[in-house]
């Protein structure tokens, strides 16, 4: 993957967001929380021998296989939850608060994310 296509798809996220109403401030801070899931369960996955990251009720598969309010729900949930964390885990997600206001769109940088895999 060349170094123009890692940069493209954060902004492919942008757009899905656009019509939300985020800022960019905004919209770089669901991505980073979002990425950071991502990263923890891609991360879990190559090191399964490892403690994970992320608790299991908290981690990005306690996201992707749900849509619509449950998901809204669920992502509230991971964002606030984890900010309860002691140590670092805390401190990045500390006061973290979901400002996708449509399940939809969450639904959409999920799937999108699917796709943003080592091998692309």
């Amino acid at each position: 993957m060349t170094p123009s296509a890692v940069v493209q798809k954060p902004w492919d996220c942008c757009n899905i967001l656009r019509d939300d109403g985020l800022s960019y401030g905004d919209y770089l801070e669901q991505l980073t929380f979002l990425l950071f899931l991502k990263m923890a369960d891609e991360r879990r996955i190559m090191f399964s021998a490892q403690k994970a990251l992320i608790p299991k009720d908290l981690d990005w598969q306690s996201l992707e296989r749900l849509d619509g309010e449950p998901l809204d729900a669920q992502y509230k949930s991971v964002l606030t939850e984890l900010g309860r964390e002691p140590g670092l885990l805390g401190t990045i997600f500390r006061k973290a608060q979901n400002k996708i206001q449509d399940p939809a769109k969450l639904k959409r940088l999920e799937h999108f994310s699917r796709r943003c895999r080592p091998a692309d």
